[in-house]
C-alpha cells in the first residue's frame, strides 16, 4: 500500500478495506496494516484480483465524494463504487446534447487529437535536443507529424479523424526503438500492442495509461461532467469515453516520457517483468510500486499552464482541463483550449 498526495493505492492481494470511524483501515487476516483518515483522501485505487471493500466503506466514500476504483493487478479499470452524482444537471444535459451532435462533438475532438499529435511531436523534438545523435532519425518523423496536426484540425467526420490519429500514432511509435537507449532481449518495442501487451514497453505503457485514465476520470467527475460520455471515444458499456478523450492530451508528455525515462535510467529492467505462457508481458507487483511512486513524483512537478498562464503541479492539470472543458460545454468559452505541453 502507498499513499501519494491524496490517493491511496492498494496493490497487496488478499487485503480487506473497511471503515473504522472516519478512517479507511487496510486489514489482512484480521491484522491492521494501515489506517488513513478519509478526509485526507480524494480517491482510493485498488490493483488486484483479491482486494475487497466493505459496504460501509463504499458508502462513506460515496458520501464524501471519494473515488473508489477497482482495477486489475496490471492497472486496467474494472469498476468503481459511486453514490449519488452531484454534478450540475444542466451541465450534463449540455454535454449529452453536444455528444449527440456530430458537428459539436467534432469541434472538441479535433482540438484534443491535434493536441495529442502536437504533444507527441514535442516528445520527439525534446529527445533530439537531449540526444543529438538521434537527430537524423527523429527529425524526419517529427516533420511528418506537422501535416497530421494541420489535417486533424480541418476534418469534418470522426472516421477521418480516426484515420489521421492512427497514421500519426504509427509515425510517433516508429520512433520508440530509437528512443530506447538500453534495449535488451526483454526491453524492446516492436509497435503498439495491448490486451494483452506483448513486450515490456507496451506492458509499462498500458499500466501508465490506466493510471492516467483514473486521474482524468477523477477530474471530470469532480467538476460535474459524465466521464462515460465522450466526444471522440463513443459510448460503450463500461468505458469512460470522456476520460479517454481527455487523456489524449497527456499520453505522450506524461505516460510515454515517464516510461522511456524509467527504462533508459534502468529503474526498471528485465527482472521487473513477467512473461506468461501465451506471450503476454506484465509488470510484477513490486515493480508496479516503483512505477506508481515515479508517477506521483512526476505529478508534483511545477509547470505553467499555457492558457491560464498560472503555475501549478502537473497532477492538477487534468482537473484544470476538465473544468475548461466544462466551461466550453456550458458556453462560457468560445472554444476548448487543449493542453499543449512546452
Amino acid at each position: 500500500m502507498k499513499q501519494h498526495l491524496n490517493t491511496l493505492f492498494v496493490t497487496k492481494e488478499g487485503v480487506w478495506l473497511a471503515r473504522e470511524g472516519e478512517t479507511v483501515c487496510v486489514q489482512e487476516k484480521g491484522k491492521t496494516l494501515m489506517r488513513v483518515p478519509l478526509h485526507n483522501l480524494q480517491s482510493i485505487v485498488t490493483m488486484g484480483w483479491e482486494i475487497s471493500a466493505s459496504a460501509q466503506l463504499m458508502a462513506a466514500c460515496a458520501e464524501n465524494n471519494i473515488g473508489l476504483s477497482f482495477c486489475t493487478p496490471h492497472g486496467r479499470f474494472l469498476a468503481s463504487a459511486v453514490g449519488y452524482t452531484p454534478g450540475n444537471v444542466l451541465l450534463r444535459r449540455a454535454q449529452y446534447r453536444r455528444a449527440d451532435d456530430e458537428e459539436s462533438s467534432m469541434a472538441i475532438a479535433r482540438e484534443m487529437i491535434a493536441a495529442k499529435i502536437t504533444n507527441g511531436r514535442h516528445v520527439l523534438l525534446r529527445a533530439m535536443r537531449d540526444h543529438g545523435e538521434m537527430q537524423n532519425h527523429l527529425r524526419p518523423l517529427a516533420e511528418e507529424l506537422v501535416p497530421c496536426i494541420r489535417n486533424a484540425r480541418q476534418v469534418a467526420t470522426r472516421a477521418e479523424l480516426l484515420g489521421i490519429e492512427g497514421h500519426a500514432a504509427d509515425i510517433y511509435f516508429s520512433a520508440f526503438p530509437t528512443l530506447l537507449i538500453n534495449r535488451t532481449r526483454a526491453i524492446y518495442f516492436s509497435g503498439r500492442n495491448r490486451r494483452p501487451p506483448k513486450d515490456a514497453v507496451n506492458a509499462l505503457l498500458s499500466f501508465l495509461y490506466a493510471l492516467l485514465a483514473q486521474d482524468c476520470r477523477s477530474g471530470l467527475e469532480a467538476c460535474g461532467l459524465d466521464s462515460a460520455v465522450g466526444f471522440f471515444h463513443r459510448d460503450r458499456p463500461g468505458r469512460p469515453g470522456l476520460a479517454l478523450d481527455l487523456m489524449e492530451e497527456f499520453r505522450a508528455p506524461l505516460a510515454d516520457r515517464l516510461a522511456l525515462s524509467l527504462l533508459n535510467r534502468q529503474q526498471l529492467t528485465d527482472k521487473d517483468f513477467t512473461i506468461e505462457a501465451g506471450g503476454a508481458v506484465f509488470l510484477k507487483e513490486d515493480s508496479r510500486k516503483i512505477v506508481i511512486t515515479a508517477w506521483q513524483e512526476r505529478k508534483k512537478e511545477i509547470i505553467e499552464h499555457p492558457f491560464l498562464q498560472e503555475k501549478m503541479t502537473i497532477g492538477f492539470v487534468p482537473h484544470i482541463q476538465a473544468r475548461l472543458l466544462a466551461r466550453y460545454v456550458r458556453g462560457d468559452l468560445d472554444a476548448y483550449p487543449p493542453m499543449i505541453w512546452k
